[in-house]
């Protein structure tokens, strides 16, 4: 039973869509998977495989696996794209999760035009959020070609890779539309599978384990007894073949221009345009950039911010002892810069490279002095979704804005709708149907009930 529950579950990542709803009825059938009741942890930074998942999990394969760990609250965040939305909030409701929709990209800051942000090595450029997408842009509509914008833009970018890596290649140089874009469900590639498919390439041409290390070897700089060891870790030694062929330093790198990304104006006024909410992203504090956590979360907040991204496993989960004193400081300085300006914290752990965390363990000692902020920032984004997909109620609309003047307020609303219990498909069918004035009369009276509860 065991073994069939696995190849059934597997099929949650097929890249046909119609597969992947198929197997998910069929672990519904008959006997209800005994869930776990949700419990406190959270994980609002989670890619899928429409931009890089390790583990090549499906919008709705996260879902799955974050209902069956007992999760509170989830969040799918693929660059550059939203094509998980629909089926990320739609198995949410099917299997009773709360969930959100984030989109990430990088963006050019010239404020900060010598200083590096989150983006190492990359004076100017940050990662940057939007967070709690209702819906998908409606076609034909400005904010619906600019989203397609994103998507080209990063396509172009990885075009530039290959086109510089190729010439380093000899017979291993690839194809973009034969090598990369078939690693995706639908081309939206990554940096990631660029070095996936020249691991491929590289086997397939080659023929032979000696051929394939003498290959490597030459290009990573590496004995060939060395690479033979290295290539047993597969993951592993995709992420050496990245650093050597893409990162900086290397012969697929280019350093940005202030071109090369959006200005974080052109985002931020792109993600308001959707009834989302921009949100800043926050490496580890120690670039030059982050180095004075207040000045930079007054500067992006100023710009249209109106949230903060954290990856609290890079800040704390460190071997070396001073280095994480230093970084467990800085987690400390930021999220208390964030709780007085109000911003809500979102946190995850992202899963687009091997041997990251499932999700952050919010009672464990280093990350339990932040579980309230956290599970509040987690709970501000469910609200924002369902608020404003059902009642056209967004956080950073006029109408609330006008109700709760202040973020304190729009916090302990939103808030406190996104801690309700999830919606089942039949609510969410009715709140369709209700419209926005009487959705928002429904959440409102739900909050008070629960208030009273």
């Amino acid at each position: 039973m065991g073994k069939a529950r696995n190849a059934i579950e597997s099929r949650l990542n097929d890249f046909d869509p119609a597969i992947r709803q198929a197997a998910l009825r069929e672990l519904l059938a008959g006997k209800s998977p005994a869930f776990p009741a949700p419990g406190e942890n959270v994980n609002m930074h989670l890619h899928s495989f429409y931009s890089y998942n390790s583990e090549g999990y499906s919008p709705l394969r996260l879902v799955w696996e974050c209902r069956r760990a007992g999760l509170q609250a989830a969040a799918l965040c693929d660059f550059d794209v939203l094509l998980g939305l629909e089926e990320f909030l739609s198995a949410g409701r099917t299997l009773g999760l709360r969930t959100s929709v984030h989109l990430e990209t990088r963006a050019y800051v010239k404020d900060y035009a010598r200083q590096e942000l989150s983006s190492p090595g990359e004076p100017g450029v940050t990662y940057i959020m939007g967070g709690g997408f209702s819906r998908m842009p409606a076609a034909g509509t400005e904010p619906a070609r600019e989203l397609e914008a994103y998507r080209q833009r990063a396509r172009a970018r990885n075009l530039d890779v290959v086109g510089r890596v190729n010439p380093h290649m000899g017979p291993v140089a690839i194809d973009y539309a034969r090598d990369v874009e078939p690693l995706t469900p639908v081309g939206t590639a990554t940096e990631r599978h660029i070095i996936s498919a020249y691991v491929h390439r590289a086997i397939a041409v080659l023929k032979t384990p000696t051929a394939v290390a003498a290959f490597w070897s030459e290009r990573l700089g590496r004995p060939a007894e060395d690479v033979v060891e290295l290539m047993a870790d597969r993951p592993a030694f995709e992420e050496l073949v990245r650093s050597k062929l893409v990162k900086k330093g290397s012969v697929g790198y280019q350093q940005p221009s202030p071109t090369t990304f959006p200005a974080i104006e052109d985002f931020v006024r792109w993600v308001r345009s959707c009834d989302a909410i921009p949100m800043i992203t926050w490496l580890d504090g120690t670039s030059d950039g982050e180095a004075d956590g207040r000045k930079l979360l007054e500067c992006l907040e100023g710009m249209g911010c109106a949230a903060l991204n954290i990856v609290p496993d890079r800040n704390w989960n460190i071997a070396d002892p001073a280095k994480r004193a230093v970084k467990t400081a800085k987690l400390r300085e930021i999220v208390a810069e964030a709780v007085r300006m109000d911003l809500p914290v979102n946190i995850g752990t992202e899963m687009n490279k091997q041997g990251l965390p499932f999700v952050d363990d919010l009672a464990g000692e280093a990350l339990k002095p932040y579980r309230d902020v956290f599970v509040a920032g987690a709970r501000v984004m469910v609200g924002q979704t369902l608020l404003a997909r059902y009642a056209g109620f967004p956080y950073l609309g006029a109408a609330a804005q006008a109700a709760y003047p202040t973020r304190r307020l729009r916090n302990g609303f939103f808030g406190t709708v996104g801690a309700l219990t999830a919606l089942d498909v039949r609510q969410g069918d009715a709140l369709d149907s209700m419209g926005a004035e009487k959705a928002l009369r429904w959440f409102e009276d739900s909050v008070r009930v629960a208030a009273r509860a």
